[in-house]
């Protein structure tokens, strides 16, 4: 699996219009696997985050299958090269009872209005956002132990500390609808980080490399691990 981190450079329009619509900053950053196919992310597992820096520009960790390439990005879009890392060893390395400091951008959600049709259909329902943080964190708890790690300790939050990335707080898109009028997305982003502990390897593998919860092609799901000190 490969890491990058793209520091964005907030005078291109680019990116100004990236950060205010997640749907336009996932086709962007697409253009790196131009041997895309039909499910490109799936296909390479491609996940991202954005994230701000305690001083600087905003940045995006990007999680990939294969190295991108990121000379297909958007003239300007980036203001230094970016900084690429093969972890595949250290996440081969992950071992029960390890302690991990963990960093998760979530779209906390749950689905309603799946009573069966008066024809007996059952129906799929919608998705909406977990508003309270008791209702968060019981939602991550039980993420977690489907990822194969038991949690040690654990925050949230669903506040920006950058007003440039207001939107991001509440992670606008636009998608056509099948009559090609566009429709306004919006998700509900909360940010989880703390300590974990692995039960399964090879579950937690798992996850990192399919993501965590839903709108992964929206700027979430993506799971950072790192040793734990302490």
């Amino acid at each position: 699996m490969i890491l990058s981190r793209l520091d964005l450079n907030l005078r291109s329009h680019a990116v100004i219009r990236d950060l205010s619509d997640c749907q336009q900053m996932h086709r962007t950053i697409l253009n790196a696997f131009p041997s895309a196919g039909a499910a490109p992310r799936r296909e390479f597992a491609l996940l991202f985050r954005v994230e701000c820096a305690s001083a600087g520009d905003p940045y995006v960790m990007v999680q990939s299958r294969e190295i991108p390439d990121y000379g297909h990005l958007p003239a300007g879009y980036i203001s230094s090269p970016p900084k690429i890392k093969d972890v595949s060893e250290s996440y081969a390395s992950l071992r029960s009872a390890m302690r991990l400091r963990f960093r998760l951008r979530a779209n906390p959600t749950r689905k309603i209005d799946t009573k069966s049709g008066p024809g007996g259909e059952r129906r799929n329902g919608r998705r909406v956002d977990l508003r309270s943080d008791e209702e968060r964190l019981g939602w991550f708890a039980r993420k977690a132990a489907g990822a194969g790690v038991e949690i040690r300790s654990v925050r949230c939050s669903a506040e920006v500390p950058d007003v440039r990335l207001a939107a991001q707080g509440r992670t606008i898109g636009f998608r056509a609808d099948a009559g090609g009028e566009f429709r306004k997305l919006t998700f509900g982003a909360v940010l989880f980080e703390g300590v974990i502990q692995v039960t399964d390897p090879a579950k937690l593998r798992a996850a990192i490399e399919s993501g965590i919860g839903s709108a992964k092609a929206y700027g979430f799901g993506l799971l950072s691990v790192a040793p734990f000190e302490g």
